[in-house]
C-alpha cells in the first residue's frame, strides 16, 4: 500500500534532503507479508543497495538502528553535539593492541559512518583485487578490478566526486564530475612536504561539492565533516542513494535494531525480528541482506544460531567474525612559522599515494596513503591531553598554537589474521543481546609498514621546516573483513556476488566482505561492491537463478 508521509528523524519529522514540508509518497509495506529483500544496514553498502535493488523493481525494506538526521536542522557546528551520529554502544575490546571504537569508525543514522565520514573517494590499486598471487600477501578477490573500475565509475558519478584532472598514480580514468577543492594552506604543506622529498602528490577526490548540484549548495569550507555537515554540500549515502531508494518505493525504517535473521525448515531466510517504538517485531523477506559493517554484521549472523545453524549464519567455512582489518592511522606533528588555519576545510584536501603504488624500497608488504590534516579544536585538545598529560592551564597554552599546526597522518594497510575477529561476550545489550567481543593486534609486518610511515612523513615535516615534530603511534581508523567474499566456500563466507554460500538467500554487502583493505579509506570500494551486486541480483533474476 502508499501513504502519504514523510520519513522521520528522532522527533518524527521529515529530513530535509525531501525539502522540508514537501511530502513525498512513501512505501510501507505490510510486516506480515514477505518484501523481496529485507536489508540491515543504510550505509555505504546497505543504503546503496536499496537504491539499485528499488530501482531494478524489487520490494525493499531496509533498517537502521540509528535516526534518520535532517542536517539543515538538526546538525550542530559543535563537536560534542554531533556525537549523536557516532555508534557508541558498549563492545568489548581486547588483544595485544585494543581498538578504540566510535566517533571514526562506526555510524548509527540512516546514511551510516558516511554521514560523518572525511569524504575521501580513492580508488583501490587494481592489484590489489590479486593481492596475493601479484603481490605475494592476503588473499586474491573473486573480482575484477576491470569490473571494479566500471562501478567506481559510477559511484562517482552518483556522488559528484570533486577531484583532479591528473590523478598521477593508476590507470587512466574519467575526468571527475566536479572541479578539484581548492587546497588550502595544511594541504599546500603537504605539497611542499612531498616536493621536498621528491615524490608526486594530489588534491584528494572528495565527495563534497565544489559546485552548486539542485539545492546542494557547494562546500563553504566550515571544517565539521567529521562531525556531519550541516548544509547538505556532503555527499553522503543519507542525501544521494537514499532519496533516490525511497522515490523509487523502498521503505526506510529508522530507530530499528534488527537482533535475529530466521531461518526455516528449509534452511532458507524467512525475515527478521527488529526492535522499534519499544517493542520486537518480525518482518517476513524472501531475501535477508545483512550490512551492518565489520563488527554488527558478524555480531548478527552468530546471534541468529539456531539448531540447524549452531555456529552462526553463513559460518560453515568458520570464518564469520574472523579477518577483522583496520586502516593504520597514525600521523606526525609539528609547528610552523606561519599560520596555516589548518580547521578551514575538508580535513584532507591533499593526499599522497605514492607508497600505495611503489613496490620497491619496502620492508612489508601492503601500502599507505598520507593525508593532510585539520582536527577540529575539541580533537586537538583531546589528543593533547591523552598524547602529551597536558591539563588545566598548560593545555591553554598549548592551544594558542593551534592555527600554527600542521600533520600528516596515514591510511595503513594491516593484512588479515585469523585471530583478529569478533565474537559474542557473555554481556549483553540494552535489548538483551550478546555484545561484541573485538580482538584486535597488530601484526609484525604492521608494525614495520607502521614505522616506515612515520619515517617518511617525518622527513617530509623536517623538509618544510616545522618544528616541535611529534608522532602520534597510536590511531586506527575503518574496519573491513570478517566475512570475507572469495571463490571457494570453504575459505569465505559469501561468493563474488555477496550471496551466501551456505543460504542462497541470505547476502552481505558491507564493508565485511573485503578480502584485503588497501590503503586508501573504503567507502568509495563498499558502495561499487554494492552496485555490483544490484547489478548481479537484477541479472540473476532475470536469468531465475535469485
Amino acid at each position: 500500500m502508499h501513504a502519504l508521509q514523510t520519513p522521520r528523524g528522532r522527533d518524527g519529522r521529515a529530513p530535509d534532503v525531501f525539502k522540508v514540508g514537501r511530502w513525498i509518497p512513501m512505501r510501507e509495506y505490510p510486516q506480515n507479508e514477505p518484501v523481496d529483500f529485507a536489508i540491515v544496514g543504510t550505509g555505504a553498502g546497505g543504503g546503496t543497495l536499496a537504491c539499485k535493488l528499488a530501482e531494478a523493481g524489487f520490494s525493499v525494506v531496509a533498517f537502521d538502528a540509528g535516526a534518520w538526521w535532517r542536517p539543515l536542522e538538526e546538525f550542530a557546528s559543535d563537536e560534542g553535539h554531533q556525537q549523536k551520529l557516532f555508534w557508541t554502544d558498549e563492545r568489548l575490546c581486547d588483544g595485544a593492541n585494543p581498538l578504540k571504537l566510535g566517533s571514526n569508525n562506526s555510524g548509527m543514522a540512516v546514511g551510516g559512518s558516511t554521514v560523518h565520514f572525511a569524504m575521501v573517494s580513492l580508488r583501490f590499486r587494481p592489484e590489489w583485487f590479486k593481492a596475493r598471487s601479484l603481490l605475494g600477501y592476503g588473499c586474491d578477490w573473486p573480482i575484477d578490478w576491470q569490473d571494479m573500475w566500471r562501478y567506481y565509475t559510477e559511484v562517482e558519478q552518483t556522488l559528484k566526486i570533486a577531484g583532479p584532472v591528473r590523478y598521477p598514480w593508476g590507470p587512466k580514468r574519467p575526468r571527475y564530475p566536479y572541479r578539484q577543492h581548492e587546497v588550502n594552506a595544511s594541504g599546500l604543506a603537504l605539497a611542499q612536504a612531498c616536493e621536498s622529498l621528491g615524490v608526486d602528490w594530489s588534491p584528494t577526490p572528495l565527495a563534497t561539492l565544489s559546485a552548486p548540484r539542485g539545492d546542494a549548495p557547494p562546500c563553504v569550507y566550515r571544517g565539521f565533516c567529521v562531525t556531519g555537515c550541516s548544509t547538505n554540500a556532503k555527499q553522503s549515502v543519507l542525501n544521494t542513494w537514499i532519496p533516490r531508494a525511497v522515490k523509487a518505493g523502498a521503505e526506510i525504517r529508522d530507530l530499528a535494531m534488527v537482533g535475529r535473521v530466521e531461518t526455516g525448515p528449509d534452511g532458507l531466510a524467512t525475515g527478521l525480528h527488529f526492535h522499534r517504538e519499544g517493542r520486537w517485531q518480525f518482518q517476513h523477506a524472501k531475501h535477508v541482506v545483512i550490512a551492518g559493517y565489520a563488527i554488527e554484521t558478524p555480531r548478527l549472523l552468530l546471534n541468529s544460531a539456531n539448531d540447524r545453524y549452531p555456529n552462526g549464519l553463513a559460518n560453515s567455512s568458520g570464518l564469520v567474525g574472523k579477518n577483522l582489518m583496520v586502516h593504520s592511522n597514525q600521523a606526525v606533528w609539528g609547528m610552523l612559522e606561519d599560520e596555516i588555519r589548518w580547521y578551514k576545510g575538508p580535513p584532507s584536501l591533499a593526499v599522497c599515494e605514492h607508497w600505495n603504488y611503489e613496490d620497491r624500497g619496502k620492508d612489508f608488504f601492503g601500502g599507505y596513503a598520507f593525508m593532510s590534516q585539520g582536527p577540529l579544536p575539541g580533537a586537538w585538545a583531546a589528543s593533547q591531553t591523552g598524547n602529551h598529560g597536558l591539563w588545566g592551564q598548560a593545555l591553554v597554552d598549548e592551544m594558542q598554537h593551534y592555527n600554527h599546526q600542521v600533520g600528516l597522518k596515514i591510511v595503513g594497510e594491516t593484512l588479515p589474521q585469523a585471530h583478529n575477529r569478533v565474537t559474542l561476550a557473555d554481556e549483553t545489550d540494552q535489548y538483551g543481546l550478546p555484545i561484541a567481543r573485538v580482538s584486535w593486534s597488530y601484526s609484525d609486518n604492521d608494525w614495520r609498514l607502521i614505522e616506515h610511515a612515520l619515517d617518511f612523513t617525518r622527513r617530509g615535516l623536517e623538509g618544510i621546516d616545522a618544528k616541535n615534530i611529534w608522532a602520534e603511534a597510536e590511531g586506527t581508523a575503518h574496519l573491513a573483513g570478517t566475512a570475507r567474499m572469495g571463490s571457494d566456500p570453504a575459505s569465505s563466507v559469501v561468493d563474488g556476488d555477496c550471496r551466501s554460500w551456505d543460504i542462497r538467500n541470505l547476502w552481505i554487502c558491507d564493508g565485511s566482505v573485503l578480502p584485503t583493505i588497501g590503503g586508501a579509506n573504503p567507502s568509495l570500494t563498499i558502495q561499487a561492491i554494492a552496485c555490483r551486486t544490484g547489478d548481479r541480483i537484477r541479472e540473476l533474476a532475470r536469468r531465475g537463478e535469485l
